[in-house]
């Protein structure tokens, strides 16, 4: 998720930024084992909920009004589209982009998404 022009004290504000990020993992029905948050100066914010699930980080450009948000999850107890409309509600963005990836299926056949690369044989041979 990729939030513009969001208001600036919404985006330094590493407290009220963090309990959204909790809040929205809560709220995608995960698991939230760990929390790590930092603001910086002069401005901006970084962090991420470690979830039972995999994750939710987020960076923010303040001066930009700019937040880049990754919604990570895994099975099929967490639902990331419900972080976002919580996150979506709490930033006020005037914009938004999305891009979902399905991960892990990395071997199938049919994953049109999918380069395969044989990064031992390539050194080697040099192919």
């Amino acid at each position: 998720m990729e939030a513009y022009d969001c208001e600036y004290d919404v985006l330094d504000d590493m407290r009220g930024i963090q309990n959204a990020m909790i809040e929205a993992a809560e709220r995608t029905g995960a698991t939230v084992v760990d929390v790590a948050f930092r603001k910086f100066e002069p401005y901006g914010v970084s962090g991420v909920v470690v979830i039972s699930e995999s994750h939710l980080a987020i960076h923010t450009w303040p001066e930009f009004g700019y937040a880049a948000i990754d919604l990570f999850t895994c099975g099929d107890k967490a639902d990331p589209w419900r972080a976002f409309e919580y996150l979506s509600s709490h930033f006020k963005p005037k914009k938004i982009t999305t891009m979902e990836i399905k991960r892990g299926n990395l071997i199938a056949s049919d994953n049109k998404n999918c380069v395969s690369i044989d990064s031992a044989k390539e050194a080697v041979s040099g192919e």
